[in-house]
């Protein structure tokens, strides 16, 4: 059950995202290029950035209190805020900017809009996700609409062209009941029914744990 709603509220989501940001590049979110290394060098480098960073995630946790209810919202609400600290302290990605992200490697080198949307519905399927809000189908529609008027295929770097698509997309997400200013609020909503459901899987596991424990003294 958990598993299914975290699905369909990141197909929500990257739906908002892909909507709102399709027309323009999404922003990068890794690190800024570091001189090339030699290998042994780079996978030291990598061995002690991992090692820091679960340094910090556990500094933190030891400090933070943690409650294994994914039953109570505020328990839910506290385990995604202490992960969202230990993000932010770790330099992790949050869920919408690993999205965000993937939309943009896959996609940077796609010319033509038709070729970007077909990618992203490739990366849905492989990803197990329904297109639940029927997105894709009225993006596609659009597209055929403005490619009709300007009696050829649409490419990315056609400001006028894509500057129509966007208006169609508003349409769209009107008629879906997204709104740009909205896009933090569902990213916020994402996060917490991500914590939900770790929450829950870190309880199943505890009571797995407790059982098996039971069994050896009986």
């Amino acid at each position: 059950m958990a598993s299914r709603l975290l699905s369909r509220s990141r197909q929500l989501y990257a739906s908002q995202v892909v909507l709102h940001e399709s027309a323009i590049p999404a922003r990068y979110f890794s690190a800024k290029s570091e001189p090339e290394l030699k290998g042994d060098v780079m996978l030291k480098n990598i061995f002690l950035d991992v090692k820091k960073k679960f340094e910090t995630a556990m500094g933190i946790l030891r400090k933070e209190k943690i409650t294994i209810a994914p039953e109570d919202p505020a328990a839910v609400s506290q385990y995604a805020k202490v992960m969202k600290t230990i993000r932010e302290k770790t330099d992790l990605w949050t869920e919408s900017q690993t999205i965000k992200n993937a939309i943009e490697s896959e996609t940077k080198d796609i010319p033509d809009a038709r070729g970007y949307l077909l990618k992203l519905q490739d990366m849905r399927i492989k990803q197990g996700l329904k297109d639940e809000l029927g997105a894709e189908a009225m993006m596609m529609d659009a597209l055929e609409k403005i490619e009709k008027e300007l009696k050829k295929p649409l490419m990315r770097n056609d400001k006028k062209g894509m500057a129509s698509l966007m208006a169609e997309f508003d349409k769209i997400n009107q008629k879906l009941g997204v709104r740009r200013e909205d896009l933090p609020k569902y990213e916020e909503q994402l996060e917490l029914k991500i914590a939900k459901a770790q929450l829950e899987e870190l309880k199943k596991e505890a009571e797995e744990a407790m059982d098996t424990q039971k069994k050896r003294y009986l």
